[in-house]
């Protein structure tokens, strides 16, 4: 099976461009969650992991969504280059999705959160390591330093503010019409 993946070659700038709502802060995280912080995205991606699917099996995977808000998603992701479209069926037009490089990377991402979010789910779910069946952990690492990183050990950056978003803001807290350069 062959995909198209003409949007995975978009610029990072080209992408967000995509996105309909944003957080507006110049931050790694915030920049993730404008690409993939709606509600089902992460679903998706979870679901496409284990391989392509086609519309209908996703449907059946994800119950509760609705079909026009999977079209959505799935023709989102793809403007994203996190999602590849390819058509089995031209007449009616059936399609089947795979992740990209780009969405494949977003496996550690939803590996990370099972692993969270176990205990609120029972300590039998969440991923688990293939060859014995146990349940896996992350580990935070360092490859300068080659050694595990503890978590208080951490830093996480300030988010700042770009110098054209603070020049916006600077003009709005000085009063209603007026201009720092007024």
């Amino acid at each position: 099976m062959t995909f198209v993946n003409s949007p995975a070659a978009a610029t990072g700038a080209a992408i967000l461009g995509s996105v309909a709502k944003r957080y507006g802060q110049h931050c790694p995280v915030a920049k993730s969650l404008d690409l993939v912080g709606e509600r089902w995205t992460l679903l998706i991606v979870r679901d496409l992991l284990r391989g392509p699917a086609r519309f209908q099996d996703l449907r059946v995977q994800l119950s509760g969504i609705p079909p026009k808000l999977l079209a959505d998603r799935l023709r989102r992701m793809e403007r994203q280059g996190l999602v590849a479209r390819e058509l089995y069926s031209k007449r009616p037009p059936r399609a089947s999705y795979a992740l990209t490089d780009r969405g494949r990377g977003l496996g550690l991402v939803v590996g990370a959160l099972a692993v969270w979010g176990r205990p609120f789910v029972g300590s039998r779910s969440g991923p688990r390591h293939a060859t014995c069946g146990h349940p896996i952990e992350l580990q935070q690492y360092c490859p300068r330093c080659k050694e595990r990183v503890a978590p208080g050990t951490v830093h996480v950056p300030a988010v700042t503010v770009p110098i054209a978003r603070r020049r916006d803001r600077r003009r709005t807290t000085l009063g209603r019409g007026r201009h720092a350069n007024a």
